[in-house]
């Protein structure tokens, strides 16, 4: 069970910890062009693909869609309450409170453990929590949703071609299947790498509040 369990998290951590050692040898990591390719190639490709090649049926991505929507809203609810009593800024904490790493950490891991129907569900809570972030999250820190971010946002013009797609019963053409999926394979190793590279610049402050807020969510 252990070793399974290892098996699982032991890749996550050790992609992360290649980036996290990278930068700190010294060596350069183009952050920037990383995040615009996973933002504007990668993670829409691996949405697209993994939508319209899903093995697990349309009505069990819609009731999964739907029971992320059902959890970040207890999250939120529960987070909201919490900081409230604890007198936390909700405006600083709501956000992080409420949504995970559900890219970087959470897509490997559902595979790892579940294969590719696991991704498949993996990817809904990923595409739930990007367009939360852009509009609760966003409102609770900033004070106004960004729509414009939304729209603008490539996942989420993927998830409405995957979704015309599986609407109609239309056969995506293969060159397109083949061409997302390649380019969406490099997606999470990329994701990994770039976790590693953000934490190895990461400056520890409030610690005791930190841990014990990451501990109750």
């Amino acid at each position: 069970m252990l070793g399974e369990l290892f098996s699982i998290v032991a890749p996550v951590y050790v992609c992360a910890g290649i980036g996290f050692l990278w930068v700190r040898s010294g060596r350069a990591y183009d952050t920037g062009l990383m995040t615009d390719l996973i933002f504007y190639i990668g993670a829409p490709s691996l949405v697209f693909s993994s939508l319209v090649s899903q093995s697990i049926g349309r009505e069990s991505l819609e009731t999964m869609f739907l029971a992320v929507v059902v959890a970040y809203a207890v999250l939120a609810s529960m987070a909201a309450i919490v900081l409230r009593l604890t007198g936390q800024t909700l405006r600083t904490f709501l956000a992080p409170m409420t949504f995970g790493n559900a890219g970087n950490m959470g897509l490997p891991l559902c595979y790892f453990a579940f294969g590719a129907p696991g991704l498949e569900l993996g990817i809904c809570f990923f595409v739930v929590g990007t367009l939360a972030h852009f509009t609760i999250g966003q409102a609770a820190w900033s004070g106004r949703p960004a729509w414009g971010a939304i729209f603008r946002s490539p996942v989420v013009w993927s998830v409405s071609l995957a979704f015309l797609f599986l609407g109609f019963q239309v056969d995506v053409p293969r060159w397109l299947l083949r061409t997302t999926g390649l380019l969406g394979d490099f997606t999470i190793p990329i994701m990994q790498l770039t976790l590693g590279v953000s934490l190895a610049g990461f400056r520890l402050r409030h610690v005791g509040r930190s841990v014990g807020l990451s501990v109750l969510k």
